[in-house]
Formats: structure tokens, C-alpha cells, sequence
């Protein structure tokens, strides 16, 4: 809560202020229109998804300030829970319930002692929550382990696979070798018979006639010479052949290659292509208001998601602009929020080299701000009437089917919707670790 209650020396736990802000808002439902405190009017008429995240602090104020509204918001608890509310009341503490619907109750209802109760259930929420850390810290480190014994076997696998795939080549290389000398073998065998045959018959001829026989030698040697002569001249005419091809193929080249520029230049055509997202309608940068702060960003336990992302070729990231912000740095003023996350962005399109573009909320702008976008990063505001959310999913859907796109952004409904359309949800928390290591 924004400020402590009476007797408490510090604020209450977010888990109980969560759950008492969440029971007034739907109180505040149900109320009529006349009896609704003055500053919760305007949170009223929201819809019933987002009174409670879009108006908690108004709501958290009236709760303290309004002792009226918070014993309607009591009644309601104590109709739901009324041995609850009946046992705080005697000062008892039912050892099964919710330390955080006993915090609650004790806060709206207000028996005596009521800060110990509430004190009572910090230390047991404190206790449950540290619990959960040293669980998911060993959760982590067993999930670590594990992935470097699953990459280890990997790596084993496959150095034994190219040690197979070498072994398996040099024995091809082998058995060809072996069998290309066989075949020189037989013929060499093949060849000496057939010389041996010639021979005893030369000699056989030479017994009668030895003049004769060194004339056919001589025609032979010939005929051989001559041979070998029509084979080098028939390897040269080939390679002159490749040769008068290949300059045929480079002149056709170069004559396709000025042709399609002149007729490039004829025509006027464009040198660039617009990406499907610079036709997505966008208004001019506004000052939004404080009411359209989106949700709170959601855990999420695999940081390296966003580095894999990135490494997609032709990814485009979508950026929740204001969610974002609101979850890394609430406490600066909207114009700084924007700088500061737009400067962040521009460094990672220069590492990622990817097409990125951060949408703002100006469904309530009053006026035009000038917003500076770095370099690779494309800043668009919704229109008036217009949520950011919407204009994100009219981004996704511009897109052609197959293509690679990332939204971060931390708001349930958004994700759920862009993951059907195709699209990758990513946390906002991890787009700022990410910033944060760059």
C-alpha cells in the first residue's frame, strides 16, 4: 500500500494489498453510481478486467482515507468469510487459514490487535516466499546442470558422428582406390598377355622374315605415336571449348546485368523496399496519461529466450512501449521513461541487426511531444481511441505468415492474442536484463 494503515509500522504486504484492492474493486462494481466515493468515479466505469490493475493506488488511498467505504468493503468479506471475521474478532487466529485472507479481513475489519494479525501473516508470507526462492534456486542450478550434461553428450555424440562420417569417407576413398588399381592390374595383365602373344608371334615371323617384322614395329610405333598425338589434341580442343563457353556465359551475363539496369533506370523504379509495418497507421507522439500504465511485468525463468530470439534471421521485435518502462523504471517521468528505453533500443538494433518497433499508448494524448528515434528502430503511437495493445496485434497481423516476430511485453492478454496470431510473447523483464547487459 502507498502509505502505512493506523498502527502499522510499515506497509502492508504487496500479496495482502493485491487481494484487499481486488475485493474493493469489485465492491466498487456493485455500488451505485451515487454512492461511489468522488475520486473512485472515474475508476468505476472501467471494465471490470483492469479496475483493480489500472486503479489500485486510488483504490488502496480510499480504502485508508474512507472509513466508510472500507466497512462496505468489510461487510462483503464478512459475508464471504464470516467465521473468519467472527474469530479475528475474539482474537483468534484459525491456524488453516490464508495468511494472506487473515491480513485482509484484519486490515478491512479492524478488531482489536489487529496490526499483530497482520504482522503475524507478513512473517509467514516472508517465510513462504523465501522458501520458494531457495526451491527455485535449486530448481535452477539442477536445470543448469542438467543442460550441461545434455550439451556435453552433444558434443560427444557428435564429434563420434564426424569421427564415423571420416572414418566412413577415407574407407569409401579406400575401396576405390582399391578397386581403380584392380582394374589398372587386369589390364596391365591383359596387356602383357596380349604383348606376350604379339611377341611370340613376331619372333615366330622374325625366324622367317626379320625385315618384315621390323617394318610392322616400325608401323606400330607409328600408329601408337600418331594415337597418342589425336588424344593430346583432342584433351587441348576440349579445354579451349570450356574456355569459349565460359566467356560466352560471362558476355551473356554482363549484357543481362546492363539491360536490367537500363530498364531499371527507364522505368524509375525504387532501390528500397517499405517493410510491412510502415504501413501500419500511427498518430504523432502525445503525452499519454498515467491511467493507461499497463500491467505488471510476469516471472518468467528461461533469460536466454531473447538472445535465441535475436539470433532468428529477419526477426522483428515489437516493443510495449509504456509496459516496459513501467516495469523497469516507474519512478522517472513519461518523456525520461521513453528516452531512456529508446536509447536502450537503438544499441540493440545496432548489436542484433534486427527490424524493431516500440509502440506508446496515445489513446489519451493532449498535445504532440517530439520523440528522437535512434537509428534501426521504427517509434509509433496508437491513435485516439485507439490502446496500444491494439495497434501491436494490427503490427503482428501486417505481417506475412512465416515470418519471425517477438512482442515483449508483460500484459496476459497481449501475449495470448499475438500467440495465436504466430508471434512469440516475451516478458519485459527480460528485454531489460538484456539492455542491461548490453
Amino acid at each position: 500500500m502507498s502509505s502505512a494503515g493506523e498502527g502499522l509500522s510499515r506497509p502492508l504486504p504487496e500479496q495482502v494489498r493485491s487481494h484487499v484492492v481486488e475485493l474493493a474493486a469489485q465492491v466498487l462494481g456493485t455500488m451505485p453510481p451515487a454512492t461511489v466515493p468522488q475520486p473512485l468515479r472515474g475508476i468505476a466505469r472501467f471494465d471490470p478486467r483492469k479496475r483493480a490493475r489500472l486503479g489500485s493506488a486510488p483504490i488502496a488511498a480510499q480504502l485508508e482515507n474512507d472509513k466508510k467505504f472500507r466497512e462496505l468493503v468489510a461487510e462483503t468479506l464478512q459475508a464471504a468469510w464470516p467465521e473468519l471475521v467472527e474469530s479475528l474478532a475474539e482474537g483468534t487466529i484459525p491456524p488453516a487459514a490464508e495468511p494472506v485472507l487473515v491480513a485482509a479481513a484484519a486490515y478491512l475489519t479492524r478488531p482489536p490487535g489487529w496490526p499483530e494479525m497482520v504482522e503475524l501473516a507478513r512473517a509467514d508470507l516472508e517465510e513462504s516466499a523465501a522458501q520458494d526462492g531457495r526451491h527455485v534456486e535449486a530448481v535452477g542450478r539442477l536445470k543448469e546442470q542438467l543442460a550441461a550434461q545434455r550439451q556435453s553428450a552433444k558434443e560427444e555424440v557428435d564429434r563420434v558422428r564426424e569421427q564415423l562420417r571420416a572414418a566412413r569417407s577415407e574407407n569409401a576413398d579406400l575401396r576405390r582406390k582399391l578397386h581403380d588399381a584392380r582394374e589398372r592390374s587386369r589390364a596391365a595383365e591383359q596387356r602383357m598377355l596380349d604383348l606376350e602373344t604379339n611377341a611370340s608371334e613376331a619372333v615366330a615371323r622374325a625366324a622367317s622374315a626379320s625385315g618384315t617384322a621390323e617394318t610392322e614395329v616400325r608401323r606400330l610405333k607409328e600408329r601408337l605415336a600418331e594415337a597418342e598425338r589425336q588424344i593430346e589434341a583432342s584433351r587441348r580442343a576440349a579445354r579451349e571449348g570450356r574456355s569459349v563457353e565460359d566467356a560466352r556465359i560471362r558476355v551473356l551475363m554482363d549484357a543481362l546485368e546492363d539491360a536490367a539496369k537500363g530498364l531499371r533506370k527507364e522505368l524509375a523504379l525504387p532501390t528500397t523496399i517499405s517493410r510491412p509495418a510502415d504501413y501500419v497507421t500511427a498518430v504523432s507522439p502525445g503525452s499519454p496519461s498515467v491511467r493507461a500504465v499497463p500491467a505488471r511485468a510476469l516471472a518468467d525463468d528461461d533469460p536466454q529466450l531473447l538472445d535465441q530470439l535475436l539470433a532468428i534471421p529477419n526477426l522483428h521485435l515489437i516493443v510495449d512501449g509504456y509496459n516496459v518502462t513501467k516495469t523497469g523504471y516507474p519512478s522517472l517521468t513519461l518523456a525520461d521513461q521513453r528516452t531512456r528505453l529508446l536509447t536502450g533500443l537503438g544499441g540493440l538494433a545496432v548489436q542484433a541487426r534486427v527490424e524493431i518497433t516500440c509502440v506508446f499508448d496515445g489513446a489519451e494524448l493532449d498535445g504532440p511531444v517530439q520523440v528522437s528515434a535512434p537509428r534501426g528502430v521504427r517509434v509509433v503511437f496508437s491513435a485516439p481511441g485507439q490502446i496500444a495493445d491494439d495497434l501491436i496485434r494490427q503490427l503482428v497481423r501486417a505481417e506475412p505468415a512465416g515470418r519471425a516476430i517477438a512482442v515483449v511485453s508483460s500484459d496476459r492478454e497481449v501475449a495470448e492474442s499475438v500467440r495465436r496470431m504466430g508471434a512469440r510473447p516475451v516478458p519485459s523483464m527480460l528485454l531489460h536484463k538484456r539492455l542491461g547487459r548490453a
